[in-house]
């Protein structure tokens, strides 16, 4: 019993060391010396540790004093936002949201060393009372001293880890102390957030004419709180002050005016003077037509490039957010002047520009809301006039322009101009915030579009050049890969990206990804997300390409390996190939929306019943399909069912398509041809056995005629050389005697054959005098005298 008890406990002893410790050895002599040297490795490590708990002393202060007092100065600018003061209030809610997060990643070493710290001395606490109260009866000295130093090591290991931790109790205080203050911080943050996307989109304020109504009253407060927003204050010096944004307007309106004046003078005289050469004569006309939209590209793009630098070398967190947002806006202008240039003709393309001045203004506008932190009250004051006259102008630049831009643009034209009606709309009757969003949206929404029209207007221009038929297959397949996977994926995701940018205008969009991530059906059978939806329609695309491409890999490696039966084989493969692909695509499909499989089973199971007897037919026509499919026909079969002869042109699951010899086309469903017994002409060797008559006169040598005739018509070479031809005598009639002639001829040819051997067997009968019976009369006219 004891020795039970003591391996039982050697046991527990091994598995309570780690894994690279000490395995089981053949002895416990040998255990005991492993787990010694182990020990002494260990302890060295740890005595190098406890040295470096300086360093990591000093690193986790300057993180968790960092972390302190950007809490701290989040906490007053959160707390002390009014209501009204939406834009501030919500860039406040972000940055406490993303401290939140940003605690829990960079605190999460800390925490790590922390618990495994714990579990560590727990460990060694283990391995210590079995060592202390381990059977020593029976050990020999060598085993008892290997006991005791592991004894002595194992302790010593455990007080520096003691050390260490007590060396952490005071920030470890300290950091529960400041991941209480967050999660409080991150808590009313999020209670902000639901108060503003509830009066955002469901909150409806006065209308507008009720806002006029009581306009003395809130222009009082609104010029309070305008004066205690933008005016500066001289005492204490803040980024955020009035003087910023002064600073800011002022470099985004010089630095603009430079950007256009460098590439005016540049495009307009330097590269103008380039394009008039010899060399570029046949350009020329092209882009003097284009040199404006050119010099507007070229200065946006510019003026891009200027902000960027900005945003890189300025300290301030106001031009930070500044730049980025002008860059989202420069960045919308850019694709459109882009797809403009490359799609439209140079005779259309300022016509086109005007059409998308009014987007471009209202945008404009919008973001210097967001910029300036525009209090709620100005901007529902300013912005349903603004949405009114950017509403007229376009409808305007519709009416006035509408023959004389491409039908593309046109489109889009007619589309902003629903969006601007929604928001004007919306905005009169209160939801003025919810229009800023929709415009926003529709902008960046608008703007993905164009860049992804560009990228596929230059794929159309390259195809134009290089014919799908002059390209490998290989940049054939890149190509569809392009033009049917990355870029309606790319329109998928440009739906979310642009909803993404619109709700980040008000600092929302944490809130929109987990709006876009929950479940809006979410039961314990089947979880449904946009998310979700996104995932399984962009499946969709990537299989829909897999099916179209290894369908051409199919059909190009049979034509090289047999070209006459690659297409009646390939059908079969594809078919095949077709079932596996989307059901792959539709048991993906289940996975992502989470569909319980006993719900499945369940819903199956009762509607196989009722699908059964109202798709019998249907069912029963897939199944002969298969079976057709399976090898007894193929397409390019002669088959003749129902007194029509034909060529089977194609074979679906529930259908078989025949090509008559009249040229018609003729549908047979699956079942009809094994209900009235098909024919299948070319599934032995491809020729069929025709019976032929002749009359000869009586008299005539039956011998020398078969033997004509045999000769004759083998020399035509029109039939089967494995079944010799054969006269036969068939009956004696009343004015010839007739002889059948059996052939087998080709199928497919059956028709023309047998008009050369008609012909064949008259000339061959008439050239050696053997007459051919055929009815006569003979007329005899009497003359009868009139007396």
């Amino acid at each position: 019993m004891r020795k039970k008890l003591f391996f039982i406990t050697i046991l527990l002893f091994i598995l309570t060391l780690p894994t690279h410790a000490v395995l089981q050895e053949d002895s416990l002599k040998n255990s005991l010396q492993v787990l010694r040297s182990e020990l002494i490795a260990q302890h060295l490590e740890q005595t190098k540790q406890l040295n470096k708990s300086r360093f990591i002393t000093e690193q986790v202060t300057s993180q968790l004093k960092e972390i302190g007092d950007k809490s701290a100065q989040i906490s007053l600018m959160l707390y002390s936002q009014k209501t009204d003061n939406i834009f501030d209030l919500t860039y406040a809610c972000q940055q406490a949201t993303e401290l939140w997060k940003d605690f829990q990643t960079k605190t999460r070493p800390f925490h790590d060393l922390i618990t495994e710290s714990n579990e560590e001395i727990a460990r060694y606490d283990s391995l210590i009372n079995v060592l202390s109260t381990m059977y020593i009866f029976g050990l020999t000295p060598k085993m008892k001293t290997d006991r005791n130093v592991c004894l002595t090591l194992a302790a010593s290991i455990r007080r520096m880890l003691k050390e260490r931790n007590d060396s952490y109790q005071e920030y470890i205080q300290y950091y529960k102390f400041s991941q209480q203050q967050l999660e409080a911080l991150d808590a009313y943050a999020q209670k902000r957030y639901e108060e503003i996307q509830s009066g955002i989109f469901t909150n409806s304020g006065d209308n507008y004419f009720k806002f006029l109504k009581t306009a003395r009253l809130r222009f009082n407060q609104m010029n309070t709180t305008l004066s205690e927003k933008y005016t500066s204050d001289s005492i204490v010096a803040s980024q955020w002050d009035v003087k910023w944004i002064i600073t800011l307007f002022s470099m985004i309106l010089i630095y603009g005016l430079i950007a256009i004046l460098i590439n005016y003078l540049s495009i307009r005289f330097l590269v103008t003077k380039v394009m008039k050469t010899n060399r570029f004569e046949q350009k020329s006309h092209a882009f003097l037509a284009k040199r404006t939209c050119i010099i507007m590209l070229a200065s946006v793009i510019t003026f891009s490039i200027i902000l960027v630098i900005i945003r890189l070398f300025s300290p301030s967190n106001f031009v930070h957010m500044a730049c980025s947002l002008l860059l989202e806006y420069t960045w919308m202008l850019t694709v459109i002047f882009a797809s403009l240039l490359l799609r439209v003709e140079g005779s259309q393309t300022h016509n086109a520009y005007r059409i998308y001045y009014p987007l471009i203004m209202i945008g404009f506008f919008v973001i210097t809301f967001r910029i300036v932190m525009l209090p709620s009250s100005i901007v529902t004051l300013l912005f349903p006039p603004l949405l009114l006259i950017d509403t007229l102008w376009q409808a305007r630049m519709i009416y006035r322009y509408h023959k004389l831009v491409p039908r593309y643009d046109l489109n889009f034209a007619y589309m902003s101009q629903l969006v601007f009606v929604f928001s004007l709309v919306s905005a009169w009757i209160g939801y003025t915030m919810f229009a800023v969003q929709v415009i926003i949206w529709w902008s960046m929404q608008l703007a993905c579009i164009l860049t992804i029209a560009f990228f596929k207007d230059y794929l159309n221009q390259y195809r134009a050049k290089h014919p799908i038929k002059n390209l490998s297959p290989i940049k054939v397949w890149a190509l569809r890969f392009i033009d049917i996977v990355l870029i309606p994926i790319a329109l998928v995701i440009s739906f979310f990206m642009a909803v993404y940018w619109a709700t980040d205008v008000f600092n929302l969009s944490g809130l929109t990804w987990d709006l876009i991530r929950d479940n809006f059906i979410d039961s314990t059978n089947i979880k449904i997300s946009v998310y979700a939806i996104a995932v399984v329609t962009i499946l969709w695309f990537v299989f829909n390409y897999l099916n179209l491409t290894i369908r051409d890999a199919i059909k190009l490696y049979l034509k090289r390996n047999d070209p006459s039966t690659a297409e009646a084989r390939a059908t079969m493969y594809i078919n095949v190939l077709q079932v596996v692909i989307w059901g792959a695509w539709l048991l993906t499909t289940l996975s992502i929306i989470k569909v319980s499989s006993t719900w499945l089973v369940v819903v199956t199971g009762g509607l196989s019943t009722g699908i059964g007897f109202a798709m019998k037919d249907i069912l029963e026509n897939i199944y002969y399909g298969i079976s057709l499919m399976a090898g007894r026909i193929k397409i390019g079969d002669y088959i003749i069912c129902d007194d029509i002869r034909g060529r089977v042109s194609s074979i679906s699951y529930t259908s078989t398509m025949i090509e008559a010899l009249d040229g018609s086309v003729i549908a047979f469903q699956n079942s009809q041809l094994f209900t009235k017994n098909y024919k299948n002409m070319t599934k032995n060797h491809g020729y069929e056995l025709d019976i032929l008559e002749v009359g000869v006169a009586y008299g005539t040598n039956i011998k020398e005629v078969k033997a004509l005739l045999t000769d004759a018509i083998t020399s035509l070479g029109v039939t089967y050389e494995a079944q010799p031809v054969v006269v036969r005598l068939k009956s004696f009639d009343d004015s010839c005697i007739t002889l059948s002639i059996i052939v087998w001829l080709n199928v497919f040819t059956r028709g023309s054959d047998i008009g050369d051997i008609m012909e064949c067997i008259y000339e061959t009968l008439n050239k050696n005098g053997i007459e051919i019976p055929f009815p006569q009369r003979e007329i005899t006219i009497k003359q009868q005298n009139n007396n």
